[in-house]
């Protein structure tokens, strides 16, 4: 059986105010095609280690190169579609259970298998040369820095390792290491591999074989760049733990907070009802709370298709937010119990309270584009800097302008329902 594996996300991780990788790069799409410059050197044995360690064969069309990017996989025979390009077997991946148990034993349970993978890191780091990962280690990026005291309690194992080396490490992990049946797993040489946001290509785990695998999904010449997809991650993840954005990226997402009005004379009621029909929370999945929430849009791909990219709880919770009696409420509750017990989830009866709940959406919504626009009429302001400050405002813009697009496809959309609505609603009264 195959399970897709995909790269670290944040809710998996320990909170930290200190984001450590400043380096920000753009997809290819943001630049035109360019070869590698030279073969990189500094990993030219690096993958003969891997396979004499394995003891079977990594890969003989991929290689290791130096792009715009950085460190890069690239294709040394031709591709076709649906070769499998790279196995790398579990017993050359490094995993949080690969730390010394004289280590491991005297760790609580609230250190994470991230903070336990770096822990691994950094023992192997120490060694140098002596390590029986030393090719691999020396190959792995400098990265900046990131919090942990871990290291304080274990002075024996880790005397001259300052708080910088560990942050060093634990970036490393967080950047780099994919989820696992052993919690995170380091996967040498597959973690080369760039990121192209309209790829097909993922990492799969092979657990009957035990290894990790990625199978092309296109084409490739010598030469060429080999690109994977390290997730179906939005602009702002791909930001926060990758340090670059895509044009246009398919998967932008934003937060839109909507809640009951503290004004509402039904605002108790409305709040009891919500909880009533409240569903234990899926990840990824948006739920009402009883205090509102916050809801993940998508852009809707057309203003006159079905909305798709707005969730239904947000139309739902709109439609219990609009409703003026306490009946109107009762009768949304008996509705919710004769059918699957979703609250509002079809649209109300009386067509004017329904274009109401959707105006009062589009209100919403066109209040955070003014904001947006607002952020970047700022940028404007400091189109005379230079070096890095340009290239994070130019980020920071490419940031802004996609989730802008997600917000004004869907403004676009409830100003067309609504409209519909009405020239409807209209015809029939003549």
């Amino acid at each position: 059986m195959l399970i897709l594996g995909v790269r670290i996300q944040r809710p998996l991780l320990v909170p930290s105010k200190c984001r450590l990788r400043t380096r920000c790069n753009f997809s290819r799409l943001s630049y035109p095609y360019q070869a590698p410059q030279y073969v990189d050197e500094d990993c030219a044995d690096f993958l003969p280690w891997l396979r004499q360690k394995a003891g079977v064969e990594i890969s003989s069309v991929l290689s290791i190169g130096k792009s715009i990017y950085g460190r890069s996989l690239f294709a040394c025979k031709p591709i076709q579609a649906g070769d499998c390009i790279l196995k790398v077997p579990y017993s050359v991946q490094l995993a949080p259970d690969n730390l010394l148990p004289s280590i491991s034993s005297l760790l609580g349970e609230e250190v994470t298998d991230v903070a336990k993978l770096a822990l691994v890191i950094l023992v192997h780091q120490k060694l140098g040369q002596a390590s029986e990962w030393a090719p691999y280690i020396s190959c792995l990026p400098t990265i900046a820095e990131m919090h942990s005291t871990v290291l304080d309690r274990f002075p024996e194992f880790f005397e001259d390792v300052t708080l910088h080396n560990f942050k060093h490490a634990y970036n490393l992990v967080e950047s780099r290491a994919w989820i696992s049946t052993r919690g995170v797993s380091m996967i040498p040489f597959a973690d080369f591999f760039n990121h192209d946001g309209f790829s097909e290509t993922d990492v799969l785990s092979a657990e009957f074989e035990q290894v990790s695998e990625v199978i092309a999904d296109e084409n490739y010449a010598p030469g060429d760049q080999v690109l994977i997809r390290y997730g179906k991650f939005s602009n702002a993840r791909l930001l926060l733990d990758f340090g670059f954005i895509l044009p246009c990226n398919k998967y932008d997402k934003v937060q839109v907070e909507v809640s009951v009005p503290h004004r509402d004379h039904l605002r108790a009621m409305k709040l009891d009802l919500l909880d009533k029909h409240t569903t234990p929370p899926l990840k990824g999945v948006n739920d009402f709370s009883s205090l509102g929430n916050g809801f993940l849009v998508m852009e809707v791909k057309s203003s006159s298709g079905k909305g798709r990219g707005i969730p239904q709880s947000l139309r739902a919770l709109a439609r219990v937010v609009c409703c003026t009696s306490s009946q109107e409420l009762q009768d949304l509750a008996t509705e919710a119990t004769q059918n699957d017990g979703g609250l509002a989830r079809i649209p109300l009866k009386n067509r004017a309270r329904e274009v109401q709940a959707h105006q009062f959406l589009r209100l919403r919504f066109d209040h955070i584009i003014d904001n947006y626009n607002a952020a970047l009429e700022s940028l404007t302001h400091h189109s005379s800097l230079l070096g890095k400050h340009a290239r994070r405002m130019q980020v920071a813009r490419g940031l802004l302008i996609g989730e802008l697009r997600v917000l004004e496809s869907a403004s676009a959309w409830l100003k067309n329902y609504c409209e519909t609505l009405i020239v409807k609603d209209n015809n029939q009264k003549t």
